[in-house]
């Protein structure tokens, strides 16, 4: 079968059947969120591959707002590595990178109600998908206010992710949690797997990127 058919089996573990495409969209997911909680600028360039498997794999198990997503990472994706490669020269530190910032509580507000508002409108959109464009998509979305949730604080959150603002880690730690609950139940185990690590990365780039913010008034 086709290396992208999900049904293109690499291996066997447990009784679980791992198919090349949610195998090595896992590894490289792995790999560029890791690097982010390091700080390092090449996650936006591993995090390139990830998006096109991942695109891949979520309009085979019908999560369309993650597939659709996965077009903003793209794009995103080398934004984040100009942002933090070729930075202004007030907002760089001493690696001659994008220095890590906060969020102000007026940015906090109008991301939270912008957030809660796409998500419904993102929800009600995704829930009539298969019924406006059949053709395309023959199967109703899978959890389509859940999926819009997560797809719409992704977006915040890498927004936040290539300004480099700590509060990005918060978020994707709540993401990371639903998601793992959502890919288990539509049985991409080793997806679901990889963002309950996720949660554990989010803690450890919190944390990391806290540390090195207070370092900037020392």
């Amino acid at each position: 079968m086709h290396f992208f058919d999900i049904n293109s089996i690499f291996f066997e573990a447990l009784g679980y059947s791992m198919s090349h495409l949610e195998f090595w969209a896992t590894v490289t997911g792995g790999i560029a969120v890791w690097l982010s909680a390091r700080e390092n600028v090449w996650s936006w360039i591993i995090g390139l591959a990830n998006v096109v498997l991942a695109f891949v794999l979520f309009y085979q198990i019908q999560l369309y707002p993650d597939m659709f997503l996965q077009v903003f990472f793209f794009i995103t994706n080398l934004i984040g590595w100009w942002q933090w490669k070729y930075p202004k020269a007030n907002e760089a530190n001493r690696n001659n990178e994008l220095k890590i910032s906060k969020l102000s509580i007026q940015q906090w507000l109008l991301l939270g109600i912008g957030g809660v508002a796409c998500t419904v409108l993102m929800g009600t959109f995704a829930k009539n998908l298969h019924e406006w464009l059949p053709t395309m998509f023959s199967k109703p979305s899978a959890f389509p206010y859940m999926d819009s949730f997560t797809t719409v604080m992704s977006i915040l959150a890498t927004f936040m992710l290539i300004r480099k603002k700590i509060e990005a880690w918060y978020i994707w730690l709540l993401v990371d949690a639903i998601s793992t609950y959502m890919y288990s139940l539509k049985d991409v185990k080793l997806y679901a797997l990889l963002y309950f690590v996720f949660c554990f990365i989010a803690a450890f780039g919190a944390y990391n990127w806290t540390k090195e913010y207070q370092e900037y008034s020392r």
